[in-house]
């Protein structure tokens, strides 16, 4: 199979993030087809980039095809996927299939739906860090496939956001049930 091109993130977010559902996503060989991603742009003011560029967020101004890697609430690693400049796509679960004794390893023995169910939890499991910050998904440790079959896709509003609450870019699997939260 082959990997996803850098230039199919040089589109605006919303529309990548809807094409991001079924793609695994393999960190070191550990992963899952993704079933819920958030899309984030420089107009939104729930977005990092909404008030320009910083050190924090310089990978989402950098070239599409990259990682943006934050902490949140200075406790959880979250993996986002640069798109256009100032714009990314937020991995927020995904169905761990991939080496899910290393998941374990990583997050502890639990029911398989909430090994991968949040960005934190997601991260922790794929062992994502800062270190992985700006690097290119298309070359190692990432790995990034195209989905095997198409799935039907639902969209609703952003979790966990103050401002533009209501814009509805999240982007989930319908009905699956490795979902951070149920879609509303």
């Amino acid at each position: 199979m082959t990997a996803l091109p850098p230039d199919f993130f040089a589109r605006p977010a919303a529309e990548v993030a809807s094409d991001l559902i079924g793609v695994t996503l393999l960190v070191d060989g550990v992963g899952g087809p993704l079933v819920e991603v958030e899309a984030y742009d420089p107009t939104d003011p729930a977005s990092h980039s909404f008030n320009g560029q910083t050190p924090r967020n310089a990978a989402m101004f950098g070239p599409p095809g990259h990682a943006y890697v934050y902490k949140i609430y200075g406790i959880h690693w979250c993996l986002n996927f640069v798109c256009q400049p100032g714009s990314a796509v937020l991995i927020r679960a995904l169905e761990p299939l991939h080496w899910l004794s290393r998941m374990q390893e990583r997050r502890g023995t639990m029911p398989e739906r909430q090994l991968c169910s949040g960005p934190g939890k997601l991260c922790q499991a794929l062992g994502i860090t800062i270190a992985h910050n700006g690097l290119p998904l298309d070359a190692q440790p990432f790995e990034l496939l195209p989905a095997s079959q198409s799935h039907e896709v639902a969209t609703g509003p952003r979790i966990g956001i103050t401002k533009g609450m209501d814009t509805p870019w999240r982007f989930v699997r319908r009905g699956s049930p490795f979902l951070s939260k149920p879609l509303r």
